[in-house]
């Protein structure tokens, strides 16, 4: 009997090591970012210069986060497939892109976008529109929803429409 009370604060010991050692498993990297099962449509690009770049056709750059962490590009007149994550609060990185290689005409988008797709660092949701923006100040990509639907302004009455939401002209007022 004496030999069974030695081994109890040994025995202790070693639960107290293992449940100190056992902690809740973090939440995956991408749940956190409100990005996954978003598709976005390019509005426009503000360089660090203050020039802006208007897309021709917004449905010809399109961006879809997976909320599985993949991603889903349309970029002009190619379309790839690559990663995203986000370890942070408004932090996002891009993986390498898998891209098609087709040779989009003048004037495109394209090969900016291509430079700059592993140099963002960060977003910002904000009146319905995502804002992407590039390492060291190198400027800020705009995105609305696919479809140009924004999201309702404060005071614009809403109307549920099953599990999506959908704005509606205010009230007009009697005379």
């Amino acid at each position: 009997m004496r030999i069974a009370w030695v081994h109890c604060p040994l025995f202790a010991a070693l639960l107290l090591a293992i449940a100190c050692g056992m902690r809740t498993p973090d939440p995956p990297q991408n749940a956190a970012a409100g990005l996954g099962g978003t598709s976005w449509q390019l509005v426009r690009f503000q360089g660090s210069d203050d020039k802006l770049l208007t897309p021709d056709d917004p449905a010809k750059y399109t961006i879809a986060f997976g909320t599985d962490g993949s991603v889903s590009a349309r970029i002009d007149c190619n379309r790839g497939r690559g990663t995203w994550k986000s370890s942070g609060p408004n932090q996002l990185q891009f993986g390498p892109l898998a891209l098609t290689r087709a040779m989009c005409p003048p004037g495109s988008l394209h090969d900016r976008m291509v430079k700059d797709w592993e140099f963002v660092r960060s977003y910002i949701l904000k009146d319905g529109y995502v804002f992407l923006a590039l390492m060291a100040d190198g400027g800020i990509y705009e995105f609305e929803p696919i479809g140009g639907s924004k999201a309702a302004a404060p005071d614009s009455r809403v109307a549920s429409m099953g599990p999506s939401v959908r704005a509606l002209e205010p009230a007009a007022t009697q005379s």
